[in-house]
């Protein structure tokens, strides 16, 4: 491999307020450095809202498209070729330090009157409520990076601020794979380098290897890409991480440690699938999953990225309790297809089992950047097909209620339970990736235990490779070696691809 002296590099020199925004192909990569090479830094850099530490590369791949933003302009350094590589001067990015800025100053009034501290008298007269934040938007408007961007901007204030980051899209997976939603709280900023990874990485089953900002998220298995697919169930997750959020603030009423402000008043994130905003799905089941979600949250800020007709609705339907916002949407967005997110999917799954190398440009030895390298070792097993009980949720291929005859009633409800028999020939289960709820944690939850599976958390995942009938007996791949003889996993509708 070729010295860094040899290695194709480039400058670009960014003008204040603007933006190098960047494609990369499948199979290439992109290293930048913000800063000149003698160590004179000029200007910093932030991507997503994460600022870039000067002179030290980043390494972009796996067809990550991204941004690298500057507030009073700086000189980056790249090395490698992307597919498409432009300068912007029209961002959204005024807009959005204004809305953070907002969200700031409820969290320093919420902390101050959680901590009984005197409020200026100009702010008395105003609610003392942390952000609860709603971020609804269309497909490929950009809700995701918004988020990301809101988020880092809390952590980097230097006030010990830890949000908690809601996913609720299925089809992103968030920090766990495919088909999960949840909720985490963000300590540091969350890096970008890959898809594979949009929210940050999330601690596995390699404590030896782990990043240093490794998240430790609260997750449940959906198991589909589409909320139209089960938005029942749907539903009740959203409800179940709701509670979850309202325990976690019960328990931690008041932060007077100066390292760990008031939890509460840091506030939350919610990230939203499109089919919030837009979609083939009834719009009754899309009203009913934003007040479902609105409910659950309590939440007291709306943004509508970029959708007039939304933020009209929106505005009618809840502008009295609730403070709505449209904010631009970034012209850097790109469209993304079906064909590129399932490639995505694949990533994210072939990252949770064996971890992620992203390979620097040509020339580049050694490169560190925000999501550390992960390998991982995985192990295989044989179990026996009594030795874990699989459900699935509602019926295989299940229409939407509003699609039934009319006095029609299904024979499987779609929030039931299904018991799913690996000696079956039309089980599914081969190739099928399998959520392993986490244990009831009191004897009366093991009493309930069929009757409030929906309510469990996920504690792993694991994949049927193989299926003998004549034995009884399947292979299961797992990110480590611990046991699940005896514990509940639920199948959805995502399958493994080598």
């Amino acid at each position: 491999m070729a010295s860094d002296d040899s290695v194709d590099k480039r400058e670009w020199n960014l003008e204040r307020e603007t933006e190098y925004r960047f494609e990369l192909d499948p199979d290439s990569s992109l290293a930048i450095k913000a800063g000149l090479p003698n160590g004179v830094v000029k200007g910093h850099a932030e991507v997503f809202g994460a600022e870039l530490a000067a002179n030290r590369p980043y390494i972009f791949g796996q067809e990550c498209k991204a941004a690298i933003y500057t507030w009073e302009g700086c000189t980056i350094e790249m090395s490698g070729h992307p597919s498409t590589e432009y300068v912007s001067e029209e961002t959204p990015m005024v807009p959005y330090g204004n809305v953070h800025y907002s969200f700031e100053k409820m969290r320093v009034l919420a902390l101050s009157q959680l901590r009984g501290s005197p409020v200026p008298a100009s702010e008395r007269d105003k609610p003392a409520e942390p952000p609860r934040v709603l971020v609804v938007g269309p497909e490929n408007s950009g809700k995701t990076t918004l988020c990301k961007i809101l988020t880092n901007y809390a952590v980097r204030m230097g006030q010990g601020w830890s949000p908690l980051l809601v996913n609720l899209d299925p089809a992103e997976g968030g920090w766990a794979a495919p088909g999960a939603i949840g909720v985490t709280p963000v300590h540091t900023p969350l890096p970008t380098s890959t898809p594979a990874s949009p929210l940050g990485t999330a601690a596995t089953s390699a404590p030896t290897a782990l990043s240093s900002n490794a998240l430790l998220p609260l997750a449940y298995w959906y198991g589909h890409a589409e909320t139209k697919r089960n938005p029942l169930l749907m539903e009740r997750i959203i409800r179940n991480i709701g509670e979850n959020i309202k325990d976690k603030y019960q328990a931690h009423p008041e932060g007077k440690d100066k390292k760990s402000p008031a939890f509460q008043a840091a506030g939350f994130i919610v990230d939203t699938p499109s089919s919030f905003a837009t979609g083939s799905g009834s719009n009754e089941e899309r009203q009913r999953l934003i007040k479902a979600t609105i409910d659950a949250f309590k939440i007291n800020t709306i943004l509508v990225v970029g959708h007039e007709k939304l933020n009209v609705e929106l505005q009618r339907a809840y502008g009295s309790q609730i403070t709505v916002v449209k904010v631009p949407k970034s012209g850097g967005v790109v469209e993304l297809d079906y064909l590129y997110r399932e490639r995505v999917h694949k990533s994210q799954l072939h990252a949770y089992f064996y971890g992620q190398v992203i390979p620097p440009p040509a020339g580049i030895t050694s490169a560190s950047f925000g999501s550390e390298t992960l390998v991982l070792s995985p192990s295989s097993s044989i179990l026996n097909f009594d030795d874990l009980s699989i459900y699935r949720i509602g019926a295989e291929s299940m229409a939407p209620s509003s699609a039934l005859p009319i006095g029609a009633a299904r024979v499987v409800s779609e929030t039931q339970a299904v018991p799913v028999d690996p000696s079956s020939p039309g089980s599914g289960l081969l190739n099928a990736v399998l959520a392993i709820l986490a244990t009831p944690s009191t004897a009366d939850d093991a009493e309930r235990y069929d009757e409030e599976i929906l309510d469990l958390s996920v504690s792993g995942f694991v994949v049927v490779t193989n299926i003998d009938m004549p034995n009884r007996k399947m292979t299961i791949l797992s990110p480590n070696q611990g046991s699940i003889v005896g514990r509940t996993a639920v199948i959805g509708s995502y399958e493994w691809q080598e």
